[in-house]
Formats: structure tokens, sequence, C-alpha cells
């Protein structure tokens, strides 16, 4: 079309200078001053050489071709002359595609540059420029017109997207962390939808305590926050609740948070300075901010202190919907519980916050009267990693029925909604599907030596679950997936009983991990050993 005839040309007419001469590219100069047989572009073939060739066999040599417009160097062979003779020219070629670069302006990026090395003369400059969460890399001039084609009033996004920074009236919400050292940089900024946990150290001075800000309530309250990215709608932070800790370590909830407590020097001691602060943010599905509170610590610093340790913490909940706690992110951390499920009706994916309390994946909780009939519905959820046993015993006696009995110890074992899927990840979404694995079950029998007559039936005698899992991404940081869970069940046979006899049975609930990873393939071959025997003093003076 027209429209798309005229802008191309127009990127054409404003594209910068090309970065690279393609009258100096020649890919197929394979031979040191010598000539190349049909290669047009070759500089070591002279007129003569030119003359015995048939075909170029580069008729066409560009630069990057994903370049919207570009130089190109065009080869062929005037056949009709006598002799014949090579034809070379310069056109400009056009990217027919939509998807293509415009410029290259950001010239860094054409070629490597030796980092600079830190020496003591540098390292605060470096420190300064580097040293915060997020730097810019930007040159000092770019050749793409962005207020043209960015008017001011363009509307670029109406919602916050995963991990962008959440944007306030002066900047963006901060997060302290460590980034060199241990020390608190105030630079780090919160990003959408990722929940944080952060503790670094803080130099202080209790003479000059209230005039810290990062020792202050107000620092982390102050600036509210907007509703969408670029929007004149602002969500204030409000203070959710205010614990106030003692010089021992003993914390207190206060009954009201609407005063602010701002850090005083009282006694030679500073109170009321923020030790903690804990952010929760509730959002739309559309990735709209509609509400934020903080919870903060605040605690007593005595004087012979230098500097305290501040923790940081930051959660986001949609609207209207129950916050489900992970387990990792994306692999399991070992010690945290196993997510599980069940696929209910109605839901073409596993729901996860459909499942049993807290949507873990449970065993036994062994009881101190090792009661099976009294332990029903104690459950212990399964950490990640961890091997675990339990059990009670049951004392049967010639009263008891066997199928309530078979069913009374299959709760014991299983609970009363045993899950149907577990999480491969951590942090499993109940809507990805391809994210949950299976629980297989299967059941065994055996026999129960007994010396009674009479009728018998079977009753389950344990439960044994075996988690299979594998290291799931680069060999830098694997994360641990689950591939497969299996529930095997139990079961003896069990006689009838004379009257006044008893049976003391034990019933067992085990879970056993284990990685089937597979070793690592070395990239390289092994080098050849030698058998010598070096000098005594081969490396000295080094040990």
């Amino acid at each position: 079309p027209a429209d798309i005839r005229d802008a191309a040309q127009a990127r054409v007419r404003s594209a910068p200078a090309p970065v690279t001469d393609v009258a100096r590219l020649c890919v197929c100069d394979l031979l040191v001053a010598q000539c190349d047989i049909s290669c047009c572009c070759d500089p070591d073939c002279s007129a003569e050489d030119f003359s015995l060739f048939t075909t170029c066999s580069v008729p066409v040599v560009t630069g990057d071709s994903q370049l919207c417009s570009q130089k190109a160097a065009v080869y062929s062979l005037d056949v009709e002359a006598n002799p014949p003779e090579r034809i070379f020219k310069i056109i400009d070629q056009v990217n027919p595609s939509i998807f293509c670069i415009h410029a290259t302006n950001y010239k860094q990026a054409l070629y490597l540059k030796s980092p600079e090395i830190p020496t003591p003369e540098n390292f605060d400059q470096l420190l300064d420029k580097f040293g915060g969460a997020t730097f810019s890399t930007e040159p000092d001039s770019w050749n793409v017109d962005t207020d043209a084609q960015n008017p001011p009033d363009a509307n670029e996004t109406s919602r916050y997207e995963y991990g962008v920074p959440v944007q306030t009236e002066d900047a963006f919400l901060r997060l302290p962390s460590p980034v060199v050292s241990s020390w608190c940089s105030d630079a780090n900024p919160a990003g959408f939808l990722v929940n944080q946990a952060t503790k670094c150290i803080r130099s202080v001075s209790v003479e000059k305590c209230d005039s810290i800000q990062a020792l202050s309530m107000l620092f982390y309250i102050n600036s509210s926050i907007l509703a969408v990215p670029r929007s004149s709608q602002m969500v204030n932070i409000t203070v959710q609740s205010i614990v106030v800790q003692s010089l021992n370590g003993m914390r207190t909830l206060l009954s009201s948070s609407d005063v602010l407590r701002l850090p005083i020097v009282l006694d030679e001691l500073c109170i009321n300075a923020v030790l903690g602060v804990n952010y929760h943010i509730t959002h739309t599905d559309t990735g709209e901010i509609i509400e934020a509170a903080a919870a903060f610590v605040l605690g007593a610093i005595s004087k012979e202190k230098l500097s305290i340790e501040q923790s940081f913490e930051i959660s986001f909940t949609q609207e209207n919907t129950q916050p489900v706690p992970l387990s990792g992110n994306p692999g399991y951390v070992v010690g945290l519980p196993v997510r599980a499920g069940f696929q209910s009706q109605g839901y073409p994916f596993p729901a996860a916050f459909l499942s049993n309390k807290h949507s873990q994946l449970t065993i036994l909780h062994s009881t101190s009267t090792q009661d099976c009939l009294a332990a029903q519905g104690a459950r212990a959820p399964v950490l990640f990693g961890y091997n675990m046993i339990s059990g009670c015993k049951l004392r049967i006696t010639a009263a008891m029925k066997c199928q309530p009995l078979a069913q009374t110890l299959l709760d014991v074992l299983k609970g009363q909604n045993f899950p149907e899927y577990v999480a491969s990840f951590g942090n499993s979404q109940a809507q990805d599907v391809l994210d949950w694995v299976p629980i297989t079950q299967l059941h065994i029998s055996e026999q129960m030596l007994s010396h009674t007559l009479q009728s018998s039936c079977q009753i389950p005698v344990s439960l044994g679950i075996e988690v299979k899992w594998t290291k799931y991404g680069s060999l830098v940081n694997p994360q641990a997936r689950i591939v497969n869970v299996t529930a095997t069940i139990t079961t003896t046979t069990l006689k009838q009983l004379p009257s006044g006899r008893e049976r003391i049975i034990p019933i067992t609930s085990s879970v056993v991990f284990t990685d089937i990873s597979s070793p690592a393939e070395p990239s390289y071959k092994a080098w050849p050993t030698i058998d010598i025997k070096l000098p005594f003093d081969f490396f000295y003076p080094f040990v």
C-alpha cells in the first residue's frame, strides 16, 4: 500500500549513517593474498581474474538483514564486454518486514568494551554509578526522534505488568535491600507482583536518629502510589498495624495505628525507630492497584549501637481472592510444604484453592497417646526434601466391625480429602494445567498370620508416598521440580477375633523423596594425567 511505502521511504530518509561499510565486506574471500575463484568482492582479484569468471558466487553483500534500511553491495559480470568485466554498485535496500530495526544507534552494543577495573581511586565513582539496583546505560545522544514518535500525551500503558516498578508520585516504591555489601540501599524498586523479602544493615547514630529518614515511618508512606503507570489517580499507603519491640526483643501490638510514631531521643535511647516494614498491595485482575497498606515494627536503639538490621517485605493479592502460599519461585525450597490440590467438578484445571487445608500434601500426625482412633483428623504437612515417617497403634477387639474399621483407618492414613494432584513447581498456579502432576495410587495386599478362625477382611495398615523430583533449568541455579508422585496403600488380612481377645496393630505413614536428576554431561574431554613427582620446592613460596 501507498501509506506503508511512504512510511518505509520516510524511515530511509531519517536513518543514520551505516555503521558497517558493506563495500569492505567479503564473505567468500578465504585465501590470503590470493584471488578466490568466482569471488567478485575479493580485493586480491585483478581485472584479468574477473574476465575469467563466469558468475559471482556472492552477488549481494549486506550488513544486518534485520535493519529496516541499509546499504547493499551488488556484484555482477558484464559478459558482453570484451573481455568480460565486473560491475560493482551500492544500492539502498529496504526491508519489507514490519518487524525491523530502524536504527542501530546504540553504538556501545556493536563492540566489546573492556570493563573498568575497580581501583582504590575509582571505587567510589563506580559504586555511585553501579551500586544501585538499577542504573542507566543509555548513550548520550539518540538518533531517533522519540518526541515525534511518542507525544507527551500518548497513553503507553493503562495497567501494571509483571516486574514493572510500582510508581509513586515522586519516583517508585522503594524496598531497601543490600546491593554490594550488607548495607541498605534505598534505590531498589518494588516490582509489580514480585513478592520480595530483604534484610540489610543501616548505619545509625542515636544523637541524630530523629533526622535519619530511613528510621521514620513517614519515609515509607509519605508518597502515594499511582493506580496505573503514568496516571493522576493516587492510592495512599495506610498504616495497617504497628508493633513495638523492646530492647530485649519482646514485641507488643498497639491497639491503635492511627497516630504516627516518629523517632525521638529519650534517655540516651532512640525510640520509635523503624526496624521492619511489610507492604501489602491489593490489585485488580486488570493490573490496577486499588489499595496499599504497610505494617511497621518499631523499636528502641541504645547509644552503644552503631548500626541496626532492618527487614522489608512486600506481597501482592488480587481483590476478592484468597492468597495461596507458595513453596518456591519457581522451584521448590527444601523445608517448605508440597502444594497439592484436586480437580473438582466444574473446573477444567486442578483447583488448588479447593483442596485440603492450606492446599498442602499431608500425612498422619503422630500424637502422644499413639491411638489411631484418637488421631483421626490430625495431619502434618509434607515438607519438600524431608523424608518423614509417622504412625499410631490400633487396638482391635472382637466387637469391631470390619468394614467401618477399614474405612476409619483409610481416613486416618489419607485424610478426609486426599489430593489428586501435586504442583510440579513451588509457584504453580491453578490455571496452569501442565504444572500439576497426578498422584498415582497403588494398593498392595499382604497376609497376616493369625491363629483365629472364621471370617476375615482387608484393612489398610500403611501409606507410603514416594516423591520423585529432578533439577530443572540452569546448572548454575537449578530449580527443584516434582515429576512423579506415587501413593501406595498396603492392606493386610485381619481374621475375626474370639470374644474377649484383643490385638494391637501398628499403622504407619511415610514419605520418601528421590532425586532422579541425570548427572551433567561434561562439555570437554578429560585431560590425560601424567604420573610424575614434582620437586619439593616447586610451589615455593606458596604452600
